[in-house]
């Protein structure tokens, strides 16, 4: 997935932790930094990853550098993060200087006064072109490299309270990339070099700042539940055009029909109600060239069907005027896109990420259905899986039904 689109699609996923309710009196005693539940933890420190990107067996360097995060409020002890990181340094006379922005999930588990948790994030690296080659700046005596590679990182760490508000912590993992070299000109293309490391381990120490820990609650008896306002919503898209922002291909056309879930699971935001959305696409058709060179330009006039699926299980619907007759949304969504040939270019992948944001109006037709349409973007690439990466940004209309399953305003 491009750059921007990480970017977006971290920040519109992440969601505040609920306060507690209003019948849920404070202990008068802080409870013990192990036993707190700090709505947001952010992170900076030094970092250090345990080779270069061109580090060969026997020319292998470590690199250094720094990283900082933000980890969201919990959710079962779940947490959303961003974590940006950055290294250089100089190896076989080439210099290296990489960075990569990552988002996923944290685990938090108390033990103590300490604070462990495991965390699984995945997003892009960048690298400045001149990294295979020390004489690679214009492609003047060898090549030069890639430099942009989907990357993933497993690991976990530790955090030692030093203050109400500061820990320290250390943490490390497992990182993966896959930065090729780019043969010269005239036909530059990525290939692969065997021997050149695509897994690195990564340590960090920095401090971790904790502003606003929630405080203990006495447990209060329970009381029956009501229906969660929840829609199930039955709906088509169609390309209509093109944007070039985050993907290069032109010539290809999106259409598909399926199913989207809409949940008031977050309370509100900007004066909207807050949903967590998911969309699952069991009817998705592409049509794209034929034939297509390693970019995704097309090399022939002809057009192919090829038949797909997409499921976005992590999304967040904003909705305004909510048990009113008119309705305007805001819809984002995130997941993957698996085609039955490769998408976009015949050396590209079957499997790509996906980022689909939509606006509109939904209107009332009974007590239980509404009819909504709107217009929206979406976004489509392999996330540089493999060295070809042409991707779609295709501009879509979109039509359906929702039906409130309960506890929905609509139906009253």
């Amino acid at each position: 997935m491009k750059l921007a689109s990480i970017l977006l699609f971290a920040l519109v996923c992440s969601c505040a932790h609920a306060a507690p309710a209003s019948d849920q009196a404070p202990v008068s005693n802080p409870a013990p930094l192990s036993d707190q539940a700090p709505h947001y933890q952010f992170y900076g420190g030094y970092s250090w990853l345990s080779n270069s990107f061109n580090g060969a067996p026997g020319s292998s360097q470590p690199l250094s550098g720094w990283n900082a995060g933000i980890a969201f409020a919990q959710w079962h002890h779940l947490r959303f993060k961003l974590d940006y990181s950055m290294f250089s340094g100089t190896n076989l006379g080439a210099p290296q200087h990489a960075f990569f922005i990552l988002g996923g999930g944290q685990y938090d588990v108390n033990f103590h006064r300490e604070r462990f948790f495991a965390e699984a994030l995945a997003g892009e690296g960048g690298l400045n072109r001149g990294w295979y080659n020390a004489n690679s700046a214009g492609y003047q005596n060898g090549s030069t490299g890639g430099t942009a590679s989907f990357t993933e990182f497993l690991g976990g760490g530790v955090d030692t309270p030093l203050s109400a508000h500061t820990a320290f912590r250390i943490e490390g993992g497992v990182q993966h990339s896959n930065f090729d070299p780019v043969r010269p000109r005239p036909d530059p293309a990525p290939y692969h070099v065997n021997g050149l490391p695509n897994y690195f381990g990564r340590l960090s120490a920095g401090i971790v700042w904790t502003p606003r820990p929630v405080p203990a609650v006495r447990p209060l008896p329970a009381i029956p539940s009501t229906p969660v306002e929840s829609e199930l919503v039955f709906e088509g898209m169609n390309s209509v055009g093109h944007f070039r922002i985050f993907a290069d291909a032109w010539w290809s056309y999106l259409s598909g029909g399926g199913v989207e879930y809409d949940r008031h699971s977050w309370g509100r935001m900007l004066w909207a109600r807050r949903d967590y959305s998911a969309g699952f696409l069991p009817a998705l058709i592409l049509r794209q060239p034929s034939k297509t060179d390693v970019w995704g330009d097309r090399l022939s006039t002809s057009l192919e069907t090829v038949p797909g699926i997409n499921i976005s299980p992590i999304g967040m619907r904003l909705i305004w005027r909510d048990g009113t007759r008119f309705k305007p949304y805001y819809v984002v969504k995130g997941g993957m896109s698996i085609f039955t040939q490769k998408a976009f270019s015949q050396f590209a992948a079957y499997e790509n990420f996906s980022l689909q944001q939509d606006i509109g109006m939904q209107f009332r037709v009974t007590n239980r259905w509404d009819f909504r349409t709107g217009f929206g973007v979406f976004h489509t690439s392999n996330g540089f899986v493999v060295p070809s990466n042409p991707g779609l940004d295709a501009m879509t209309w979109n039509a359906g039904l929702s039906y409130h399953i309960g506890g929905s305003k609509s139906s009253q």
